[in-house]
């Protein structure tokens, strides 16, 4: 991990997993997934892909500004039937147990717009194990195959996202605005701060045009409590 929180590329290896499986273990957290698991969800959604043409993966959070994956191109993008909400408990990285911060995910319906990023063939299976150990820790999200638009038009090839699994103990609902701002304004982990993951978030998405949307009015709120 860098020196601003930013995660690397290199930080994704099977030590660093084994820390986090005992760190999510003392926090009463038994739902990580082991490497075969994680590997054998990989394989079995992968089965789509025809081994040969470039695939885009959708990001709407850090993986718009801090994708520590190598990509051949990143767009502009937008998914319909599937929008940006902090729903996803956060009790590391940017929280604590006692403290727990607040991640986003896709929650069903609606549309939400963010960056797609587009993997070369060759590289779809590194890339992917990459992804796998980020985004499917403990079975929170589930890798779901959308219908990407990238620049406005629909794209030829495969694209997917991580959306939230509502049956997983993390997966916290749909909060009040109030809730979200206190937790994302006091929460804190060994990462940074839960409000420097919303402020990149909407600084990115100042970056495509998206501005006065639900993203921009926790960041205003979560700056006047935190006094940033």
């Amino acid at each position: 991990m860098s020196a601003d929180g930013m995660i690397l590329r290199e930080n994704f290896t099977p030590e660093r997993m084994e820390t986090l499986r005992q760190e999510l273990a003392k926090t009463g957290d038994t739902s990580f997934l082991t490497e075969e698991q994680r590997e054998n969800n990989r394989q079995r959604f992968m089965r789509r892909w025809d081994g040969k043409s470039d695939i885009w993966v959708f990001g709407y959070g850090s993986l718009m500004w801090n994708p520590a994956i190598h990509v051949s191109e990143t767009s502009p993008a937008k998914v319909f039937g599937l929008h940006r909400s902090f729903c996803l408990k956060l009790p590391l990285g940017r929280g604590t147990p006692d403290r727990p911060g607040l991640m986003l995910a896709l929650d069903h319906g609606g549309s939400c717009r963010g960056m797609a990023h587009r993997i070369a063939a060759h590289q779809v299976e590194s890339e992917t194990e990459i992804l796998w150990m980020r985004e499917m820790i403990g079975g929170s999200y589930k890798p779901a195959w959308i219908n990407l638009h990238v620049d406005g038009e629909p794209v030829d090839q495969l694209a997917f996202t991580y959306v939230i699994n509502r049956t997983h103990k993390r997966y916290a609902g749909k909060l009040s605005e109030n809730t979200i701002i206190r937790r994302i304004a006091r929460a804190e982990g060994q990462l940074g701060t839960n409000r420097q993951y919303l402020y990149r978030t909407v600084e990115r998405l100042d970056a495509l045009g998206i501005g006065d949307g639900p993203m921009h009015r926790l960041c205003d709120r979560v700056r006047d409590i935190a006094g940033d």
